[in-house]
């Protein structure tokens, strides 16, 4: 007579119910992930019986992390998964988008909780988002960027300042983001994956740094001659 122990090895994998207790995500969820090829196919034993091999826990996390605390599309996930599969180290990857994107938000806004606590309306929101003023990363919700970019825009607007008024920031902003990626694709044209993460890092550290200083200055220097003016 066989033991349950016996029974467990004998089972080629983990039934759904253990797989969704084990990661904590939906049924569908899970099988949407197979469907997508990010988790591999199960082993079926019968029309009605599945069985998923244990490193789909392992796996799931995974994707689950990056999709939460990276914000990454599930085709990027996708691509990240291959190059684990194939044996490359990935974990400087993640570290890049953690740098790039910031540890992702603890609880998504959604539109009536954004509007509550930035006092715009859904109207003035799908304006100032039309205007490329307001960017929400993830069409589930709104982060804590989003709401403090909101809630500067709401003061804005009660200021009598509309969202073509200040186009010029999203227009030049892809202007200046253009000018770092054709910058970044000359620095990496022949580096490897290791060092074209280690240069995309650095850059991005300096770019957000040159950024802020630049601005920050030119706007210092034309108040400070103003000023002079004004006193002449």
């Amino acid at each position: 007579m066989t033991n349950r122990a016996d029974n467990a090895r004998a089972k080629p994998g983990l039934p759904m119910r253990e797989l969704t207790r084990a990661t904590g995500l939906a049924k569908s969820t899970l099988l949407y992930y197979v469907e997508q090829g990010l988790l591999p196919a199960p082993v079926k034993t019968s029309p009605n019986m599945a069985y998923y091999h244990p490193s789909c826990v392992e796996r799931a996390a995974f994707i689950k992390d990056l999709q939460v605390n990276h914000r990454l599309p599930l085709d990027k996930i996708k691509k990240l998964l291959e190059l684990r599969d194939q044996g490359q180290e990935v974990a400087p990857l993640v570290e890049m988008l953690h740098l790039i994107f910031g540890p992702g938000p603890e609880r998504l806004l959604n539109l009536k909780e954004l509007c509550r606590q930035s006092g715009l309306s859904r109207e003035e929101v799908e304006a100032w988002r039309a205007a490329g003023l307001l960017r929400p990363l993830q069409e589930q919700g709104y982060d804590q960027q989003d709401l403090a970019m909101a809630v500067s825009l709401a003061g804005a607007g009660r200021r009598g300042i509309a969202p073509r008024d200040l186009a010029f920031y999203p227009r030049l902003g892809r202007e200046i983001v253009a000018r770092e990626m054709k910058l970044r694709g000359r620095l990496i044209r022949r580096l490897d994956l290791p060092a074209n993460i280690q240069v995309t890092m650095q850059m991005v550290r300096a770019a957000r740094a040159t950024r802020a200083y630049v601005i920050d200055r030119i706007f210092q220097e034309q108040v400070r001659a103003s000023r002079l003016r004004a006193e002449e």
